[in-house]
């Protein structure tokens, strides 16, 4: 193996997934300090990606998603050949594999998922425990290395200036992150946020609405509910996002993406659980508080409830959730 091997990584396609990607990259660099690794992923990833100093570029390959464009691989693998020592294939899908194949990348490391023998010449055990575990099941590709959890890199310019715009004071507001491009299964009802934004108002603390243009419905009944909410969702750019959820006193959110990023900026998070379960997709951050109700029928890991009440959403009280960020608040403020 090269001293300063380059390593090419089939990036996922989630803000999320990209977040907590970061546990395999710093190991790869602890691993192997001298390398280049580059990120194969949609064009929305290079802001994240540029946060991540582990990362020499992101490379943007554009795909429909679900799609096979098979004859799209091969000939875009084909152009990476001679470029590449290592490969790391991060989604679990047979076709994810193919551009490092057709790259004849000489080491390309993958969970076997769909039966990819031939595709990947290492295919790293994945234990049933670590299976939606992401983080740990990204990072278990190092087959080495210190589990690290995610730190996104701040522009400090940049939040500054954002700040003054949106008229938003460093650790004088809360970041609410009511999306979930995963699906309703995840979503806290709107009504429900806008109770905690109104709590949070009543304490002396703005609250800035977080998402992207496709959360505008939700933010805009959140805001017409809470009045005095900042809705910013569709307005930010998502490194400006990260810059303005790092100036938050704290972040309530679903598990999405932008909890992910919350944890990543070092930004106290709670994180509000539906569908899915805190102990596959915690924020990995030292200030959290995991809230989630237990219910026999939770995790379903379902886009939408199956059983159509969304009990493990609609029943979680406004005060149980306020009551965590009560513990997060009393924490000191960071300096």
């Amino acid at each position: 193996m090269a001293e300063s091997p380059t390593i090419l990584v089939i990036g996922p396609r989630w803000v999320g997934d990209m977040v907590m990607a970061q546990c395999l990259f710093s190991a790869l660099k602890e691993l192997h300090p001298n390398a280049a690794i580059d990120v194969l992923a949609p064009a929305w990833a290079a802001p994240l990606v540029k946060r991540m100093p582990e990362i020499r570029q992101q490379i943007d390959f554009p795909l429909t998603p679900g799609a096979l464009e098979f004859t799209h691989r091969r000939r875009f693998g084909r152009l990476l050949r001679g470029r590449y020592d290592m490969a790391y294939v991060l989604p679990g899908s047979w076709k994810s594999a193919l551009i490092p194949f057709f790259a004849r990348i000489p080491r390309r490391f993958g969970h076997l998922r769909e039966m990819r023998y031939g595709l990947l010449t290492d295919i790293v055990p994945l234990p049933d425990a670590v299976k939606r575990r992401t983080a740990q099941a990204y990072f278990s590709l190092a087959k080495g290395g210190s589990f690290r959890a995610p730190h996104l890199t701040v522009d400090a310019s940049n939040q500054a200036a954002l700040l003054d715009r949106f008229g938003l004071a460093p650790q004088k507001f809360a970041a609410l992150m009511p999306g979930a491009e995963f699906g309703p299964a995840k979503r806290w009802p709107s009504e429900s946020y806008a109770g905690l934004a109104r709590e949070f108002m009543g304490k002396g603390l703005k609250v800035a609405l977080f998402g992207s243009k496709n959360d505008r419905e939700v933010t805009a009944e959140i805001a017409a509910l809470a009045p005095g909410t900042v809705d910013l969702a569709g307005q930010t750019r998502l490194e400006d996002a990260i810059d303005l959820i790092a100036a938050a006193r704290l972040a309530v959110s679903n598990d999405s993406g932008l909890m992910h990023v919350a944890a990543g900026v070092g930004t106290p998070v709670v994180a509000v659980y539906g569908s899915t379960s805190p102990e596959n997709t915690p924020p990995l951050a030292e200030r959290r508080e995991l809230v989630w109700l237990h219910l026999s029928c939770s995790p379903c890991h379902q886009k939408v409830c199956p059983l159509g009440h969304l009990n493990c959403l609609k029943t979680l009280q406004v005060g149980q959730v306020a009551a965590a960020a009560d513990r997060l608040l009393e924490m000191p403020a960071a300096t």
